[in-house]
């Protein structure tokens, strides 16, 4: 079976970055970041969910490891507006061409402003989704910022160190 060609997927072909796809089963239902961090084999702190959020009719993209959470308040400052909200679910595809689970931050149907978190920069390579559901690609964080015209900035909700503690 081949994998297929999505139009994130195509974008990178295209710019001649290169990448790897990660194919996952999502049969059970479980899409969620970590999840899908644990079907691909890679650490959570290396696979990043693409977030859409707006002020207004302005939509900002925000791509933050899959543990994490978006800080609104951070995310507002980064594009440089007083306030921001999550895009309800209904406007996802319509406005990005993607749905949950699937989107991706290469190949929406325009190029909104992007951010990707700063901890992305110390990595050799990232994971995101590939523009479907059960597919993600793995690409070095600087040429998906160039190709996204994305700044790497701090995005997420600082966690209490308690909350990181699993119990084994």
């Amino acid at each position: 079976m081949s994998t297929p060609k999505t139009n994130a997927l195509r974008m990178l072909d295209k710019h001649k970055i290169t990448h790897t796809v990660l194919e996952y089963d999502h049969e059970d239902g479980q899409i969620h970041g970590t999840a899908v961090a644990h079907k691909v084999g890679r650490p959570p702190e290396a696979v990043f969910k693409t977030l859409v959020a707006h002020s207004g009719s302005r939509l900002f993209v925000y791509v933050i490891p899959v543990g994490d959470e978006l800080d609104l308040k951070k995310a507002a400052r980064a594009a440089g507006e007083k306030k921001i909200e999550m895009l309800p679910m209904k406007e996802l595809q319509p406005l990005t061409g993607y749905i949950r689970g699937g989107c991706s931050p290469v190949g929406m149907k325009k190029l909104y402003p992007t951010f990707i978190h700063r901890s992305a920069e110390t990595l050799e390579r990232m994971a995101v989704s590939a523009g479907q559901v059960g597919l993600q690609m793995e690409l070095a964080p600087r040429e998906l910022a160039g190709l996204v015209r994305a700044v790497f900035v701090e995005l997420v909700k600082e966690t209490d160190v308690q909350e990181q503690i699993v119990e084994e």
